[in-house]
């Protein structure tokens, strides 16, 4: 398990240096001048050049993809010089000294991600601020997706060929194919526009709101009922599907016609003994879709405002700040690459013979 574990995140590592690589080599041909943007349209000529300079925006491409590969690396290695591009400014960077001479330095610290050319503030802090609250949404848009699923998946199967299995197996492909954005604008419409005077739910809204009387904050779950459901969608409808073919599997099986000779009634059947074997390829179907939900929640959480990532990136992209887009992004495919590792563990644990053919 070990040594399996270990090629999972020697595997993960290639990839995140390859999405990473993607990201600057497509962020370094975009025709904009960070330095400009940074200093604003009217700024004086030296202001630029002396932007461009503290950036390194004057060096060689190569030299700045090492650069930034050092900066989010959390060993990373740097110069004790104070005119040299890798010098280890310690307000900077933080973190603590593993190793020093007296021309550099080893550093073991967290990963610098920059800051943003609009804000000036740090982008760690602002992805800090925003990442709970798409984990929140992602939570409970996965939890929403496996009840509703799993009970309808359930019924689906006790009562297969009738009215509701064939409604319900056209939700669930109507589910399967409706795009996330699409699904936001069409459930935003309805429910909070069409509808909003009876279900007194807004288009837009966060998790914290701010009180105009107290001024305090608060936590409004109510405006996270929408985009939880637009983003569940989907996985609901595949563990709607997944519940129902599974379980009648399960229910054609040997041990099954035995415990109804036994004389037992159908619901413990049901519940004591099919359910449980049904239950194991839909547990690990959800853990794989908590880590595609990721793809999703940019556009829904755009649309219904939601403070997260999504939102974030959006924003980013319109006004070019390159490096908070690109540290939002790196976040993003750290949370799907750590998730991926969790379920394939989880699907060695459950099928041994994954973990064989993983090391053949």
């Amino acid at each position: 398990m070990i040594r399996y574990i270990i090629k999972k995140l020697r595997q993960s590592i290639f990839i995140l240096l390859g999405v990473i690589s993607l990201i600057f080599i497509l962020f370094n041909i975009i025709p904009a001048d960070p330095a400009r943007m940074i200093a604003g349209q009217h700024a004086s000529i030296e202001s630029l050049n002396n932007i461009r300079e503290e950036l390194g925006l004057n060096n060689p491409p190569l030299k700045r993809y090492l650069h930034y590969l050092n900066d989010i690396s959390p060993i990373s290695y740097h110069s004790n010089n104070a005119d040299s591009y890798f010098y280890y400014n310690e307000d900077k960077y933080g973190g603590n000294t593993l190793l020093s001479s007296s021309n550099s330095c080893i550093v073991l610290k967290s990963p610098y991600l920059g800051k943003s050319f609009q804000t000036q503030q740090s982008v760690s802090s602002i992805i800090g601020k925003t990442l709970p609250n798409t984990i929140v949404l992602a939570i409970t848009s996965i939890l929403i997706a496996s009840i509703l699923g799993i009970i309808a998946g359930i019924f689906a199967a006790i009562f297969k060929d009738s009215l509701y299995d064939k409604i319900s197996l056209l939700l669930s492909a109507t589910g399967m194919s409706l795009p996330s954005f699409f699904a936001a604008i069409l459930i935003g419409w309805i429910f909070a526009i069409m509808m909003g005077r009876f279900t007194g739910l807004n288009l837009t809204g966060n998790l914290y709101e701010i009180d105009n009387l107290s001024g305090e904050s608060f936590i409004n779950l109510k405006n996270l009922i929408l985009p939880a459901i637009t983003l569940g969608i989907r996985p609901l409808a595949i563990i709607l599907q997944l519940t129902r073919n599974s379980l009648l599997d399960v229910l054609s099986q040997d041990y099954i016609r035995t415990a109804k000779a036994k004389g037992l009634t159908f619901t413990k059947i049901i519940l004591h003994h099919a359910l449980k074997n049904a239950l194991n390829p839909v547990i690990t179907a959800i853990s794989g879709w908590f880590a595609s939900l990721m793809a999703g929640v940019i556009f829904v959480e755009y649309i219904f405002g939601w403070k997260g990532l999504g939102t974030i990136i959006v924003n980013a992209l319109n006004q070019q700040d390159m490096p908070l887009v690109t540290g939002c992004i790196i976040t993003i495919s750290i949370m799907f690459i750590i998730t991926n590792i969790i379920v394939d563990i989880t699907y060695s644990l459950l099928d041994p013979r994954i973990k064989q053919y993983e090391n053949s």
